[in-house]
């Protein structure tokens, strides 16, 4: 089950590129989505749209999906992409066709959203070999960043979740404050 969600009054710090690239770089996110140009993704968990607008410019368009419409005004403020919409929705209701999605992301907000619900959802609107690209707050990190260390996932818990919702895992990476994994839909 999912924990907290971040405030969105403190919406600013998650601009500072400085410390949200040491997490994850847009190189990573990148190389772990391996976005086309005529794909349609989207980003779970969008907040500011601070890791949307790096993949923005490689696809043919992202849904923003943000929990709280405040994290969307802050976008709208901060200035939306042509190719992005931005869809207020929890991920265990997503709006979408089933299969109509190439790819989804999620960055540092898997912990906020992992149920069975969500990861049904997530599989569902994904077509049949669609990237699923998760970085998130390790449950081995520190606690110095990020959610308490009680909220966190390991990598193993949600490698498990991901292959039992009919997710073939593609890469998986431990750092000391974060995982990485990449997997395919069925």
């Amino acid at each position: 089950m999912g924990y907290h969600t971040f405030d969105a009054g403190r919406a600013d710090k998650l601009e500072d590129a400085q410390q949200r690239y040491r997490s994850l770089s847009a190189e990573e996110l990148h190389w772990a989505l391996s976005p086309e140009s005529d794909e349609t993704v989207t980003d779970l968990g969008s907040g500011t749209g601070f890791y949307t607008d790096d993949i923005a410019p490689a696809v043919e368009s992202v849904y923003a999906v943000d929990i709280q419409e405040a994290m969307h005004d802050y976008y709208r403020e901060k200035g939306v992409p042509d190719n992005v919409d931005l869809v207020t929705s929890a991920v265990d209701d997503l709006p979408f066709d089933t299969g109509s999605l190439d790819g989804a992301f999620s960055t540092m907000t898997y912990h906020e959203f992992a149920s069975d619900g969500a990861l049904n959802e997530v599989a569902r609107v994904l077509n049949s070999g669609g990237t699923f690209a998760i970085a998130d707050w390790a449950a081995s990190g520190s606690g110095r960043n990020g959610p308490p260390v009680d909220e966190r996932f390991s990598a193993a818990e949600a490698t498990d979740a991901l292959r039992q919702h009919g997710f073939t895992i593609e890469f998986e990476a431990v750092r000391p404050e974060t995982f990485l994994l990449v997997a395919s839909a069925e």
